[in-house]
Order: structure tokens, then sequence, then C-alpha cells
């Protein structure tokens, strides 16, 4: 999500293969991540819990990350108001998706995630008034056929609709993410921006916690830690991915992470998706390489007019 920012940075220090390791790493991450939550959730565990879990146990793996680099002076804004909205949207999209998780089987929560480009070249136009191309269009379309082939609305085996309405908010919600990332980039820092997402996160899910919040055995604080462990590593290592690599080169990676949730879905939670599921993940993944293809050379292109 904070891709533009790192890449305009550390543009001077390209090692491609040492980036997409760390691509391939943060994905692996993420995967483990949401497969440790929702078995934290088939134990009990309420959403803001898992939220808040996430975020508190990643805190400790920021402040390593600032304290190693530029220092907690990073964090200073002068735009207050900038990071509130990009927190509110951020929020929105991640207890969505944890929702989505933990009612949809793992493979299906995470491809719906995956529709964000989608939400975000839809928004670009709407909101941004970015010009947007007909083959950028043609893959929107595209993206959206296979999230209908992942729901699969009016068959026998349709998906829980809370669910289904989770993952595809959480995909929206994203999407808008990355329009407000696009507008805060060029003077607000990667570090400022994980940092305060990261606390609004754990403040408002901690004022939940008294309501929501209860006592679970060893073996549950065991998994939420792992998971919040295993986001912030994703959130490092899939910012420092761009620290070596072009977006155009690490972003198709990302769709790895739906490979991995697939495999760690049968072989934990005993679910295997239909061929309806792969063929809309194929889709979207097709969809979603496409478009970044696209806002690549769109950059180019911008780069050579100034």
């Amino acid at each position: 999500m904070d891709d533009t920012v790192t890449e305009t940075r550390d543009l001077k220090r390209q090692r491609p293969l040492l980036g997409m390791g760390l691509r391939v790493a943060s994905v692996t991450a993420f995967a483990v991540m949401a497969g440790l939550l929702k078995a934290a959730g088939a134990r009990g565990v309420s959403l803001p819990e898992v939220v808040f879990y996430r975020n508190a146990a990643a805190m400790p793996v920021v402040l390593a990350w600032l304290l190693m680099g530029p220092g907690l002076k990073a964090v200073a804004t002068r735009r207050p108001a900038v990071h509130l909205t990009r927190s509110v949207l951020g929020f929105t999209a991640m207890f969505s998706y944890f929702g989505a998780l933990m009612l949809l089987p793992l493979a299906e929560a995470v491809t719906l995630n995956y529709a964000a480009p989608i939400a975000a070249t839809l928004l670009s136009a709407l909101i941004l008034r970015e010009h947007v191309g007909a083959r950028r269009w043609a893959a929107v379309i595209i993206g959206f056929i296979g999230m209908i082939l992942v729901v699969r609305p009016g068959s026998d085996l349709t998906l829980p609709l809370l669910g289904v309405g989770l993952g595809v908010l959480a995909a929206l919600s994203l999407g808008a993410v990355t329009v407000t990332l696009r507008q805060i980039a060029t003077t607000e820092a990667t570090e400022a921006i994980v940092f305060w997402f990261t606390m609004f996160c754990i403040v408002v899910t901690g004022c939940m916690l008294p309501f929501y919040g209860q006592m679970h055995d060893t073996t549950t604080f065991l998994l939420l830690l792992a998971g919040g462990l295993c986001g912030g590593l994703g959130q490092l290592t899939m910012t420092a991915s761009l620290r070596f690599a072009p977006v155009a080169v690490v972003a198709p990676l990302d769709y790895v992470q739906i490979i991995w949730t697939t495999l760690i879905g049968w072989a934990f939670f005993a679910t295997m998706p239909l061929a309806t599921t792969l063929a809309g993940a194929a889709l979207i993944t097709a969809s979603g390489i496409y478009t970044a293809y696209r806002e690549r050379v769109r950059a180019g292109r911008d780069g050579q007019k100034e």
C-alpha cells in the first residue's frame, strides 16, 4: 500500500532479485498471518480482538524498523488530518478483511481482497479524475468477472452473504487507501504512514476491548501473537522490497499469497477451493498484474513529460 512512496525514495539502489525475494517473504508472512488469525477466530476470538492483537503485536516490529532506520523523528507530521483519513480507510479495510477471513474459506477471503486494484482504478477515475484507457477498463471488467466467479451468486454453494459483503468492502476500502496514498505520498514519509495507521488501529480496537475482549487459553494468545508478528514482518518486508526493485517487478508477486492461502486452507482447514474460485482468482490476478503494468507505463510517460 505504500509502494509509490518508497520506490521514489530508493530508486537508485536497485537489486531486483533481492527485492523479489523480500516480496515473496512478505506475501508468505501475510498468508501465514491469515491462517493464524483465522485459527484464532475459530477458537472464539472476536473480530475487534483480532484487529487489536494484529496491530499491537506488529507495533514492536514497526518501532524496531524506525529505530534501526530514520529514528522516531520520521513519524513527525504537519498534516494529521491526512493520516486520520488514511487510517480510517485502512482500518475499515483491515476490519472488513479479517471479518471476511473469519466467515469465508481462506482462499476466497484472500482472493476477494486482491480485487483492490480494480477498486483503485474505479476510484482514481471518479475521485482523482485520472484518465483510464480502454485497456485498463478491460482489465477492470475481467477482474469483476473474476469476483463474480469467486462469489458464485445463485449457485447451491453460495458463500455467506455477510462474509462476501465484508470481502468486497475490504477491497473497496483498500482501493480507496491506494488512491489516498497517491495524494499524500509526496509530503508524508512511509514510516509516518505505517506508524500512525498502526497506532490508530490499536487505539480504536483498544476502546472496544472492554465490550468484546475476553480471556483465552495460552494457545489462542500464541496464535494472536504469532499472527501479529507475521503481519508486522509482512509489512516490513513489503516496504523493504521496494528499496531494491520497482513496483512493476515486485507487485505481480503479491498474488503468490493466493497460492499460499489455498495450500494453508487445504492443509489446516480442510477447505479446497472450487474450480470457479480458482478460475476467478486467475482472472483477478491477471487483471491486477496488467493494471500494475499499465500504471507503470503511465508513470513512465508522466516522468518523460516532466
